[in-house]
């Protein structure tokens, strides 16, 4: 997993309370098997006009002015729904570093940690301010400091610890894992025969 420090970026608002994973990342897209890929399905229903991938362009990610945001401000609830890492691979795949929603829901909040992503929690009025932002304003997030900074305000914002040393070192579970590799390899040198 990549490190997150400080991250700079425009934001997109999708401001729907309750967007469920199924809206994130519909189930015809959970046979795929790996993680690159998922983007081009992402709000699959909204985006599209059919099964052709006729973008319809009165959806805000298809507008021209945000097709490259990297930062999602949008409601409360989200990631509700099923526990389908799927939907906060989509999310990831499509570009997104920072979801910023009035809360979430707690696998999907998870999911998106585990993948590299910051989701972070602020009240409506912060969301609304961040939310009419011009496309071409830059929001700088840093984890360290844990703070937003805007063209509207800065904004602190809260996140567990072990999550904060996890995303700052870059290191998922396996990456914790392989901090003791030195320890696990004398362990499997000095453990008994009848355990080999």
């Amino acid at each position: 997993m990549e490190k997150f420090t400080i991250y700079t970026g425009t934001t997109v608002p999708l401001m729907n309370d309750n967007i469920d994973t199924d809206q994130i990342l519909p189930k015809q897209f959970l046979k795929l098997i790996d993680k690159k890929g998922f983007g081009k399905y992402l709000m699959y229903a909204w985006r599209y006009l059919d099964n052709q991938y006729t973008e319809d362009p009165d959806f805000v990610f298809n507008r021209p002015e945000y097709r490259k945001a990297t930062i999602l401000i949008t409601g409360d609830n989200f990631g509700a729904g099923s526990s389908r890492e799927h939907a906060a691979w989509a999310l990831a795949d499509y570009g997104f570093k920072v979801v910023i929603a009035g809360s979430f829901g707690d696998i999907h909040y998870n999911n998106e940690l585990n993948n590299g992503m910051l989701p972070i929690v602020q009240p409506l009025e912060v969301r609304q301010a961040l939310a009419n932002l011009k496309p071409t304003d830059q929001v700088t997030v840093d984890l360290e400091q844990q703070k937003i900074f805007s063209p509207v305000g800065e904004f602190s914002f809260d996140i567990d610890g072990e999550w904060k040393h996890k995303l700052l070192n870059g290191l998922d579970d396996i990456g914790i894992t392989l901090q003791y590799e030195d320890l696990i390899t004398e362990y499997e040198k000095n453990r008994p025969s009848y355990w080999q």
